[in-house]
């Protein structure tokens, strides 16, 4: 029996390249099912269509599970708009059904006001220097690659996975200031337009903490992390990790689930200020 949320968050699956875990985010929404699904930016990644990347039968697959949930659940989907599948700015802002395309958004429920982006507009290095960005991409796009040819001789000699690529990040010291600032700039801005939390996409690093009063939540990636983002109906917001295998992570909590296996990470709970949960385009 699927596990039902109110709202679930998944960002990052960058369908059209190798490296995207497409087989896995639509067996994850076998698993479960939501009212609100928001994809929030760099579901397709145009970037790497336009190179080398090559659109299969399973990226396809992704979106008929996202109309099943949206014809059998009457599941409300919301596209936001990313940097790599920036393409969506031709037909911006669509509704089409119970589905939304749009820039970005603000989120109520319970009380709570939060502001979902995927996050790129706070990167001034592909806001305003976008060559730089297409070399980060590159660099990003050698190490998951690279990333692939370790973990095959892993898997030979009986190890378990290794992130390379999430490892690399986590010790050159750019990075990880980078990362910092990000957050702690995304957390301004939710207070800038008045908001609870921010929700966000874009740097591939899971979260769900609170940064100086304001609830910060980024929901990771499908191409390391595997990881979503789900909100219950008491407005308690929690992070879901799918995997197959053993991965490094914080101590969770196994769910009790059939299939593959899913890790939750539960934190933070809304307060008993039950209103009716609304969303609409900021």
């Amino acid at each position: 029996m699927k596990t039902h949320y109110k709202t679930i968050v998944v960002s990052d699956i960058h369908l059209g390249t190798q490296g995207s875990k497409a087989k896995e985010v639509t067996r994850f929404f076998k698993e479960f099912s939501c009212e609100n699904l928001i994809l929030n930016g760099d579901i397709i990644d145009g970037w790497q269509l336009k190179k080398r990347g090559a659109w299969k039968r399973k990226h396809t697959r992704f979106f008929n599970r996202i109309f099943k949930m949206m014809e059998r659940n009457e599941t409300k989907v919301y596209y936001l708009r990313g940097n790599h599948d920036d393409f969506l700015d031709q037909i911006l802002p669509m509704a089409v059904g119970n589905l939304r395309i749009q820039k970005d958004m603000i989120y109520r429920s319970h009380g709570k006001k939060y502001f979902i982006t995927h996050g790129d507009v706070f990167d001034s290095i592909t806001t305003h220097f976008r060559w730089i960005a297409y070399l980060g991409d590159m660099g990003y796009t050698f190490l998951l690659w690279l990333n692939r040819v370790v973990n095959q001789y892993r898997v030979k000699r009986g190890l378990p996975y290794f992130s390379l690529s999430r490892y690399v990040k986590s010790k050159v010291k750019s990075a990880v200031s980078y990362i910092d600032e990000y957050e702690t700039e995304l957390a301004k801005m939710a207070k800038v337009k008045n908001c609870d939390g921010i929700i966000c996409g874009h740097i591939h690093k899971a979260e769900n903490r609170m940064i100086n009063g304001i609830h910060y939540m980024n929901s990771g990636d499908w191409v390391e992390t595997l990881s979503a983002l789900a909100e219950d109906h008491e407005g308690n917001w929690q992070l879901i990790y799918f995997t197959e295998t053993k991965l490094e992570s914080t101590p969770v909590r196994t769910a009790k689930l059939t299939g593959p296996r899913i890790l939750k990470e539960v934190s933070f709970t809304s307060p008993d200020d039950l209103d009716t949960p609304s969303l609409r385009i900021s």
